[in-house]
């Protein structure tokens, strides 16, 4: 039973706030800093960006725990507040990693063959206060609580002092904290961590060197291998990725800064835990609850673009047109139909857009969108369960596709393909999917870039995808 009380929160109107950005470098340097960024602002997906930082309480919590998503559960439980109208949506709460090495709770799969990182499954702080920003209307708020204060007025009192505390921090200099120092080698590089396949990206003025968990003919028999198991009849689809790794040059706040200006998304995030940091372009949402209301937008299908309107033209029409993409689309909505059905009043279950055309910085995406409305007494968590992992990055049927994955990817995917965003006091949730991101860790910097396969797949075409989607993530890492 949650704590409520009959005081809202303190809700502070901040007059003249810095830009979200610099509000981000100001404070940078406390614990679990997390920036959800709408980075491409948007009257309906990107209306809106949050910045928490120093929750009351925080997860860090490996794949092995016994079950990390009803710790989570029942610890998020004793806190609750209705919402504040007029307000943005995110308003305090549980917000931050759900990692893809989590559906192993869920489903019996196998461990992979390397593990070198040790990436937490779980990693989220309960946070009490808010800085949200509107950019339609270009105002921003401090929202707390006062939690973990259960007393009326210790929590008022708690909720002024954190206002307080945090007005200040906004209006001082930026102050460094760990992850700002840029790594710079002593002597001999580190070994990247087996597998390790070198590869090197070039652009007009820069080659980076970088190390593959595939060769490419290795990648190109995965591919080969996934078709006959669609042949075979153990899936209709299924989405293989590989992970690119180097070592970093810049601080992980400066590559974010480069990457969002690079590669802007609706659903982008910086997310700073300590041990490593997430920094996401992801264009993707996977659930979003309000009131009751579920949305999914699963992306499936992608073209580079060239930025000749001719030529864009054309690649636009064969996306659109393209058979193999709009049946993984379509094979994906009807998957993921299903999950929010197993939660969701059946009737109220919808496709509200089928394959419709989203134009991002460097790609072309076919996205849909699936609609319904929880059926009590399901909430947020419920829902999170029954479609975790996102069906767009596993495959059909999903169970089936994961053990797949596990069987022919060697490395975990860690927070590839898993989400991030929030779960609110209030019961509203918002996550992305973490594609088209890099995951800092010491001197390291990786990120995963993959495709749909399907029966009609060439191997090399989807060899070749995965480079496209690379070229957006690499481009922050080279040296500027």
């Amino acid at each position: 039973m949650g704590h409520r009380s009959a005081s809202p929160p303190l809700i502070y109107p901040y007059p003249n706030p810095p830009s979200p950005w610099e509000a981000l470098r100001r404070l940078a340097h406390l614990p679990f800093c997390l920036y959800l960024d709408s980075a491409l602002p948007h009257s309906y997906l990107g209306r809106y960006s949050f910045l928490a930082a120093d929750p009351f309480d925080h997860f860090l919590l490996s794949a092995e725990h016994a079950d990390p998503f009803g710790t989570l559960r029942s610890t998020l439980a004793r806190f609750s507040a209705p919402p504040v109208e007029g307000l943005p949506p995110f308003q305090g709460g549980a917000a931050g990693l759900f990692a893809y090495d989590l559906a192993a709770h869920l489903e019996p799969l196998p461990p992979s063959r390397y593990n070198s990182f040790r990436i937490p499954a779980l990693a989220v702080g309960l946070y009490d206060v808010v800085l949200a920003f509107d950019h339609l209307s270009h105002e921003a708020w401090l929202i707390s609580h006062g939690f973990p204060e259960e007393d009326t007025l210790a929590r008022r009192r708690r909720a002024q002092s954190r206002v307080d505390l945090f007005c200040r921090l906004l209006e001082s200099p930026s102050l460094s904290n760990h992850s700002d120092r840029p790594f710079t080698p002593a002597g001999s590089p580190p070994q990247p961590p087996p597998p390790a396949f070198s590869l090197a990206f070039s652009d007009s003025s820069h080659t980076k060197l970088c190390w593959g968990n595939f060769s490419p003919e290795d990648y190109r028999a995965a591919v080969r291998r996934a078709i006959d198991y669609i042949y075979a009849g153990d899936i209709f689809q299924v989405n293989l990725s590989q992970r690119i790794l180097t070592l970093r040059t810049q601080p992980p706040i400066e590559i974010y800064h480069r990457l969002r200006s690079i590669n802007p998304a609706p659903f982008a995030a910086y997310f700073d835990p300590g041990p490593f940091q997430i920094l996401s372009a992801s264009p993707e949402r996977f659930l979003a609850v309000r009131q009751g209301c579920v949305e999914t937008r699963p992306i499936k299908g992608t073209r580079p673009r060239t930025r000749q309107a001719p030529l864009d033209a054309r690649i636009q029409q064969d996306l659109l047109s393209s058979p193999k993409d709009l049946a993984e689309n379509i094979m994906i909505v009807d998957l993921l139909r299903n999950d929010l059905a197993r939660v969701c009043h059946p009737d109220s279950v919808r496709v509200t857009q089928l394959c419709g055309l989203e134009v991002y910085a460097h790609v072309f995406h076919l996205v849909s969108v699936v609609r319904g409305h929880l059926e009590p007494p399901y909430g947020p968590f419920d829902l999170l369960t029954a479609a975790f992992p996102g069906g767009s990055v596993t495959g059909a049927p999903k169970r089936r596709a994961m053990e797949i994955i596990a069987e022919i990817e060697p490395t975990p995917r860690g927070p590839y393909c898993g989400c991030l965003g929030y779960i609110g006091f209030d019961g509203s949730m918002d996550l992305n999917i973490l594609i088209r991101t890099l995951v800092c860790h010491g001197p390291w910097v990786w990120f995963q870039v993959g495709g749909g396969v399907v029966a009609q797949s060439d191997p090399q075409t989807e060899y070749d995808e995965t480079w496209h989607k690379a070229q957006g993530l690499m481009q922050p890492l080279l040296s500027p």
